[in-house]
């Protein structure tokens, strides 16, 4: 299983989406840090703290794809929990630096995906993930909160591509999660099933991305009611 042709356009993409993040992150000041974002129960500064924990976790993903040992992400739930809250409490200059080098180990760590992986597949907590998407799977978690911070950052900025990998990754967690039956087209022209696929729902992808991350709903054709989708 040959990475190498998708790797390097992903990780040039990768640092495109995290350069925006880390710029719009360091014109926000205390106390717009401590500002909810779009996840609920989430302060800018839990969205920025999750961003920078994920960085390491998702690089044992990693491991799994060029070892084909199976890694644990974090040790718990609450482990979990708990490392964002640190972080989230850290000063804001310090924050900042956690999150920058979190990024840069992730973009080293990824080079090692180049050429034969052990596993075609890793987990993610339920989800199943190619092992050649996991620079996608980093692109996602970023794009994706990048919107949580709720600024003037729009996802329209994001690269076109980028937005796919986030849907895509969105698609992988109604699926997991158990979501109501929807046939999902955007129109750029892509389609996936979920379920049964009984409800045919359409738009644009950053319509559709906004809809299946955080329920933004107003941008959708729909030909029925629209359901509540389970908690990416």
């Amino acid at each position: 299983m040959d990475n190498s042709a998708r790797l390097y356009p992903d990780l040039s993409r990768l640092g495109r989406e995290t350069e925006m993040f880390m710029a719009t992150v360091e014109t926000l000041s205390d106390a717009e840090m401590t500002a909810p974002s779009l996840c609920a129960g989430w302060t800018r500064a839990d969205v920025i703290a999750h961003i920078t924990s994920n960085g390491h976790a998702i690089a044992k993903l990693i491991d799994w794809a060029t070892s084909g040992e199976p890694q644990q992400l974090y040790a718990s739930s609450e482990a979990r929990a708990q490392e964002i809250a640190e972080l989230a409490a850290l000063p804001r200059v310090e924050l900042l630096g956690r999150l920058r080098e979190s990024a840069q180990f992730f973009a080293e760590q990824a080079k090692r995906l180049e050429g034969e992986l052990a596993v075609e597949e890793v987990d993610l907590h339920g989800k199943k993930i190619p092992a050649t998407s996991i620079v996608a799977l980093r692109i996602a978690e970023v794009v994706v909160h990048h919107h949580d911070l709720d600024t003037a950052w729009t996802i329209a900025e994001a690269d076109p591509d980028s937005v796919l990998n986030a849907v895509e990754a969105a698609v992988r967690t109604m699926r997991a999660k158990g979501a109501p039956g929807m046939t999902l087209t955007t129109e750029e022209g892509e389609e996936w099933v979920v379920g049964d696929g009984a409800l045919r729902v359409s738009s644009d992808r950053e319509g559709m991305l906004e809809w299946l991350a955080r329920g933004a709903a107003g941008n959708l054709d729909a030909d029925g009611p629209l359901p509540v989708l389970p908690a990416w």
